[in-house]
């Protein structure tokens, strides 16, 4: 059987795995730590603004499973909030089990505290990946999904250090960069011409810490917006975070919050002694990351070179997805790069001829977009996302944006392209 192994158990890897095991494969996945979903245990936002559009894409295309799970797990549908509208928010404490039995159930392995470390290849291909404790394991295909975050010097360098995030490199050690390993020479995302990475967009409080009211109002609407004192909006901020599709003065001028079983604070960083003199936030305190009174996780420190079947340019064998892939921003974009890079890992190693998603869905336009914007130096600088800044803009002046479901099978079915991810291409 076609092996495939999949490095970063994030939802661009899950994403990956699931692909490659629908089309018939065997699919491993090694994830350093003792969770899935890296980013997204701090995250909860689905089908805001285009990503509703690509959600319902990925749906007709027969990749609907993750975002059916995140729907089924949700704590508020239809939510608006500043900039964005009808938002999913899903359960950020409960939705890992629900995505990890999935998976297991349909006959994915996944291991979990194995970080890889190294590869051998041989000639243009991998032949095995190495872990931390120096077991090797082979494969037919393999697939980088290990995001762009850590290790913990660049948070030190292009940050406020260390903030203990979800990637708990302390604890589970760095990111190691495969494509690089095997000869690729990775992108580095800029903050300006000076300074590498981006900020991770947002933090955590503890629900149980803010004031009954704003906990009552966040618990009902799924959304409090609380104004803050002039001399504690600090517009600077805006332009450190990756989540541009947030850099919005609503985002300075305002504290807003989303439930997402945590309160989720859309800003990189509150000091503390700050947030605690608005009144309801007195007791609060950080849920994630522990330092986000100080700092956040830096991003876009290593992204593969890759053409639009997701295949790391002169790895013959390797694909990517996620932020690993360029710099996407969101679960909606990590799950739609890791659906394309899991199939045609599969088609790869069956010597089928690999599938190009074509701009005339909104999927296949992002990956062709970003990629021709990397390779200019402007587009180091940019971030993007269905959900806003510069992608959703490009959407809505093609006409690409679109909420009903029914058209969007419509346009996926015109193109020839229904359930094309449910082929079982092994046994085809």
């Amino acid at each position: 059987m076609t092996r495939v192994i999949v490095t970063g158990g994030g939802w661009a890897g899950c994403a990956a795995a699931l692909a490659a095991r629908k089309a018939g494969a065997e699919a491993i996945i090694y994830e350093k730590t003792d969770m899935l979903l890296g980013c997204g245990l701090a995250g909860g936002i689905m089908r805001n603004n285009g990503r509703f559009t690509a959600a319902e894409e990925a749906i007709a295309l027969g990749a609907g499973e993750l975002f059916r799970i995140a729907d089924t797990a949700a704590r508020h549908k239809n939510v608006n909030f500043p900039g964005h509208n009808h938002a999913t928010l899903y359960d950020a404490t409960k939705i890992e089990p629900i995505v990890r039995r999935y998976l297991i159930d349909i006959g994915i392995e996944i291991n979990f505290m194995s970080r890889v470390v190294d590869i051998n290849k041989k000639g243009d291909a991998i032949e095995e990946i190495i872990l931390a404790d120096d077991t090797k394991i082979e494969g037919d295909v393999f697939i980088e999904t290990t995001g762009s975050s850590g290790p913990m010097g660049n948070c030190l360098k292009y940050g406020n250090g260390c903030c203990m995030c979800v990637q708990r490199c302390p604890a589970f050690g760095p990111r190691v960069s495969l494509s690089n390993k095997a000869g690729a020479k990775d992108l580095i995302g800029k903050r300006t011409k000076e300074i590498y990475g981006a900020m991770s967009g947002s933090c955590k409080l503890n629900k149980d810490t803010l004031g009954p009211a704003i906990r009552e109002e966040l618990d009902e609407k799924g959304v409090v917006v609380v104004s803050i004192p002039e001399k504690l909006i600090k517009k600077e901020k805006l332009s450190m975070k990756v989540c541009q599709q947030y850099a919005l003065d609503d985002y300075a001028q305002n504290i807003v919050l989303l439930d997402t079983g945590y309160a989720k604070l859309m800003t990189p960083f509150f000091s503390l002694a700050d947030i605690r003199t608005i009144e309801g936030f007195e007791n609060v305190r950080f849920e994630d990351p522990y330092a986000g009174g100080k700092g956040n996780s830096i991003r876009y420190m290593s992204m593969a070179p890759r053409n639009n079947y997701m295949q790391v340019i002169g790895v013959e064998n390797l694909f990517c997805a996620g932020e690993k892939s360029g710099p996407f921003v969101g679960h909606t974009e990590a799950i739609c790069t890791g659906i394309l890079a899991g199939h045609n890992s599969v088609r790869k190693a069956l010597g089928i001829k690999l599938l190009s998603l074509p701009s005339d869905l909104v999927i296949g336009d992002i990956i062709s977009f970003v990629n021709d914007q990397l390779k200019t130096d402007e587009g180091l600088h940019k971030r993007f996302t269905f959900a806003g800044s510069t992608y959703f803009g490009r959407m809505k002046q093609l006409g690409f944006y679109e909420t009903s479901p029914d058209t969007i099978k419509m346009k996926v079915e015109r193109l020839g392209l229904s359930g094309v991810f449910n082929q079982n291409l092994v046994n085809s």
